[in-house]
Formats: structure tokens, sequence, C-alpha cells
């Protein structure tokens, strides 16, 4: 494992580690006020994690749970595009720290497989209005010791797996922030000189199942498709029997899965 000195926490962000908290989000909310600048929010216990619409994230102890909580300067749209970063800094992070071999790949939208089981989510929530964008909150779980019972998942959802059990390397939430947030910062570096350019193009170079069939679903709807990748917005790809398709948000299920 890769030594924890070989990078340094980033200039100018603020470190919060909390022993116990229900949402390191909402939590991230509630400090807003009080933070001059952009800040991580860890918790070493969070007892009401959730995912996206509405689900929630289950934190066994040793699991990574924590938020950013920054103020973009631009709008909504590149404000989502932040959750890419997120993937590749968690992607980064875990390299980093278990070496260039380890078995990870991104799924769309926000996820971080390993050894093509569900490792890590993303979860991005924001205060704002009249498309300002006031304050986000990237909050991100990493399974690092456990991972949450099969019983709890939805039918067809991606199986879930820890670094621990599918490697058996164990990594210190403390260590893991610590990588996390120097890696986050240097895509962040890339974001606002180069724009989502590069970082499309590495998240594609990182993308699981790409140019396989997959089925993504939005409410009632389903379309199954090729998968050829992200737009310049972060819009899904699938090339269908009706042509192309993008789709700007949905949740996807690999065949097979």
């Amino acid at each position: 494992m890769s030594d924890r000195g070989a990078w340094t926490w980033p200039e100018g962000v603020g470190r919060h580690v909390l022993d116990r908290v229900d949402s390191t989000n909402a939590e991230a909310f509630r400090l807003a006020p009080h933070l001059s600048g952009p800040a991580w929010i860890m918790a070493r216990r969070q007892e009401a994690g959730r995912g996206r619409r509405g689900r929630a994230w289950t934190d066994p102890p040793g699991n990574f749970a924590a938020t950013l909580l920054t103020r973009p300067a631009n709008g909504p749209a590149a404000a989502a595009q932040l959750s890419f970063i997120a993937a590749l800094a968690v992607h980064e992070a875990l390299i980093r720290l278990c070496g260039p071999t380890l078995p990870v790949a991104l799924k769309w939208p926000n996820d971080v497989l390993l050894n093509g089981g569900k490792m890590s989510g993303i979860l991005l929530e924001s205060t704002g209005s009249g498309g300002h964008v006031a304050a986000l909150a990237i909050g991100i779980g990493v399974n690092l010791a456990a991972a949450p019972d099969l019983g709890q998942l939805e039918p067809q959802a991606t199986r879930p797996v820890s670094l621990k059990g599918e490697t058996g390397l164990s990594v210190s939430p403390d260590d893991f922030l610590d990588a996390l947030a120097a890696a986050f910062d240097q895509w962040q570096r890339q974001f606002n000189a180069y724009g989502f350019s590069p970082i499309r193009n590495a998240w594609m170079a990182r993308a699981a199942r790409l140019g396989e069939t997959l089925t993504a679903r939005t409410g009632s709807s389903e379309t199954v498709g090729r998968f050829e990748g992200i737009d310049e917005t972060g819009s899904l790809i699938l090339t269908t029997p009706r042509g192309r398709q993008v789709i700007p948000a949905a949740d996807i299920y690999f065949s097979g899965a």
C-alpha cells in the first residue's frame, strides 16, 4: 500500500472529523453559514445516510462517510459535473492507497465499482434559487471495511462489496480522506482550467462496461442500448434500435449483473 505522505492536504480547504452525525450532507449544510471556504466533513459514524432518490445508505463501522461542502462559481449544470470529478477522485484515491492493479471502475452516473460490485456512491445536494447554487454538498460513501446486507437491495441492483472483503486490504477512513481530498483538488483544478472535456475523457477511460448493453430506467420508462459513453454535459449516450439516445438522468442496470 502507498505511503500516505505522498500527498498533502489542499490549501484553503477545511477538515472536520466528527464522531457521529445523522448525515454528513445534512451536517455540511448546518455548518455552511460558519465556513469561509470549502471544507470536508467526515463522520466516523453516520446514522441516517442517504443515496440517490432518497434511498438509505448503510454505514457499518470502519466505512467512509464524508461530504465536501463547496460554493461553485458557475451554475447548476457545472455544479452537477462535479459528481464526475468526485468519482475520479475516489478512483484515484483507491489506486494511490492500494496500488495500480486494483480492479476499480466507474459506473454512470455516480458509482465506483470494485470487481464489478458497488463499493462507493456519490450524492450531490444543493441550496440556492433562480439558477444560482449557493452551496453544494458532495456526499461520498465508500465501503472500506464492510458491505451492506444483500437483503437491503432493490431487485437487479449491483451487488455491494467492500475493499477489505474483496482484497483483504485495510484502509482507515482518515487515510482515505487525506488521499481523496488531494485527488479531488487536483481534478477540480484541471476542470477549472480546461473545462469538462478532459474530465469526460478521463471518466470514459475508467468507465465500466463501455460498449456493452445496459438498461436505463427513469420512472416507468426503460431504454436498452449499447453504452457509448457520456456527452459534453455528462449525459448518458446509448445506441438503441431507435438510434442514438441521450439520457440526462436515470438508474442503469448491467445485463447479467
